[in-house]
């Protein structure tokens, strides 16, 4: 099967399959984690609702510069392959 009809059939997902969870990431996250668990103990409600917009917003930002990055990445790729196609000189 090609790529482009694996992709069509969803056996290959860009969004989620390039995401390898290293040690260090690992390790930032549970830091991330343990200071926002934090930080929300010590709020009252008012402060927890505002931080709960700032997390949703951090996120949609997040997902925003990944599909960004990944469209890039892809053109970037595709424009490689094409000097390779076409023989020339980097």
């Amino acid at each position: 099967m090609t790529v482009l009809n694996e992709l069509w059939y969803g056996n290959i997902s860009p969004n989620s399959d390039c995401r390898i969870a290293t040690k260090e990431t690992k390790e930032l996250i549970g830091y991330i984690a343990t200071h926002h668990d934090n930080l929300s103990a010590t709020l009252d409600e008012k402060q927890k609702d505002i931080l709960q917009r700032f997390d949703d917003c951090w996120s949609e930002l997040s997902e925003i510069n990944e599909r960004e990055i990944f469209t890039y990445a892809f053109r970037l790729g595709a424009r490689i392959m094409l000097e390779v196609l076409r023989g020339e000189d980097v």
